[in-house]
């Protein structure tokens, strides 16, 4: 034990515990209660005669011999192909992030490097830019889309997320690079490289939990949008998260309220193993970007 934990009163660690464990489980219930909710039928999960059904999944067991049932992930996976979302979704992820972060890393880095009066200025229109909402950005993408018959599809909505995306990307990527000392780049140049050399070889590695950061950053926006995708794809490209309110609008269809509740789940896996998988990055990246080298 340090000598600031054992300075610390005992009154203050319970309390600090208790606070952490309440935190959690109401962080975490929601998830787990539609997790355990995904697997009953709707008038289990969301009984008003008997809210204990949605626990013992009373009604689920005359239904399908069983407490629980794995119709609501079928229902949405397999008769409402619920799979074509996810896989536009995966499309658009992909290659929102590999753009942003393409023209982000060269942006910034050039951004960080120049030592220009409008540097600054760029940046303050990149940061009203991106304040604000996206929904009023959208508008004007419309009319070309319209005109030249491109709506609808999945590279359409891709661009409008990299032009809403970017300057964030490029904020979070500057600030990263100017925390790396320019002597690098210098000694780069000494043993010959060139520039773009002395970018790809040298800068680059040692921002890597920096370029993490940003990309899951630019994964999260393009993976939970609803406002840009809802409005420029059509019914056939939809990705999860618009897929999920189509179930949720037509709640006196049967079954499509379980479909949404298994789509939601669905939805917040990969997101959670995503987390999980990068957190050291993470962690290190967010350190990085706030504190001064």
């Amino acid at each position: 034990m340090s000598a600031i934990d054992r300075r610390k009163p005992v009154s203050l660690k319970v309390a600090s515990t208790i606070f952490i464990v309440v935190w959690f489980i109401v962080a975490a219930f929601p998830f787990f209660w539609t997790l355990w909710g995904s697997f009953k039928v709707e008038l289990d999960f969301f009984s008003i005669a008997d809210w204990t059904n949605a626990i013992t999944g009373k009604l689920t067991d005359e239904i399908y011999g069983r407490p629980f049932t794995g119709a609501g992930y079928y229902g949405a996976w397999v008769q409402e192909d619920f799979w074509r979302a996810a896989l536009n979704t995966g499309i658009v992820c992909f290659f929102v992030v590999c753009t942003s972060l393409t023209i982000g890393t060269l942006g910034g880095y050039a951004l960080s490097r120049s030592g220009h009066n409008y540097v600054f200025w760029l940046l303050i229109a990149a940061l009203i830019f991106r304040a604000m909402p996206p929904i009023t950005l959208v508008s004007g993408y419309l009319p070309p889309f319209f005109a030249w018959n491109l709506w609808g599809y999945l590279p359409t909505a891709i661009i409008v997320l990299v032009a809403i995306n970017q300057p964030f990307t490029l904020w979070m990527l500057h600030s990263f690079f100017q925390k790396i000392p320019i002597d690098l780049d210098e000694s780069a140049k000494v043993d010959g490289c060139t520039q773009f050399q002395a970018f790809r070889h040298v800068i680059i590695p040692v921002m890597w939990p920096g370029v993490i950061t940003t990309g899951l950053f630019s994964f999260l926006l393009a993976y939970n949008d609803f406002a840009v995708t809802t409005m420029l794809l059509n019914e056939q490209n939809r990705t999860m998260v618009p897929k999920i309110a189509a179930f949720l609008g037509t709640t006196y269809t049967e079954g499509n309220v379980m479909f949404a509740v298994a789509a939601v789940v669905s939805a917040i896996v990969p997101l959670f193993l995503l987390v999980m998988l990068f957190q050291r990055q993470i962690v290190s990246g967010l350190t990085a970007g706030a504190v001064k080298g």
